[in-house]
């Protein structure tokens, strides 16, 4: 069983920033694909923003150029920097961890973005 924890979520003005966290447990991390999706109110899930094992990332082209995903396997830990923040961007956050055979799901964690 893998558990994802994420945190850093909050309240932030528009064109601020927050960092978000999500820490596995469990030794699979490094040889798993993470991704972050997201969630707004009456809206369906979508992906933000993935990251291999290898390291190779890619982006939902509304965010691309204010957010990064990175990772860091000695830490079982993906990150997401997410810069220049817009109202649009409020939702609930949730980690994604997934390989061949597993695929497992944070909690999520909620960012709200005022205007």
């Amino acid at each position: 069983q893998v558990q994802l924890v994420e945190s850093g979520g909050g309240l932030v003005q528009a064109g601020g920033s927050l960092r978000l966290s999500c820490a596995a447990s469990g030794s699979i991390f490094r040889y798993s694909d993470m991704g972050w999706y997201r969630q707004a109110p009456g809206k369906q899930r979508e992906l933000v923003a993935h990251i291999s094992s290898g390291g190779s990332t890619n982006y939902a082209d509304s965010v691309k150029g204010r957010f990064t995903i990175s990772r860091d396997n000695a830490k079982n830990t993906v990150y997401l920097q997410m810069n220049s923040l817009k109202p649009e961007d409020t939702a609930v956050y949730y980690c994604n961890l997934r390989n061949n055979f597993l695929n497992y799901w944070g909690q999520g964690t909620q960012v709200t973005v005022s205007s």
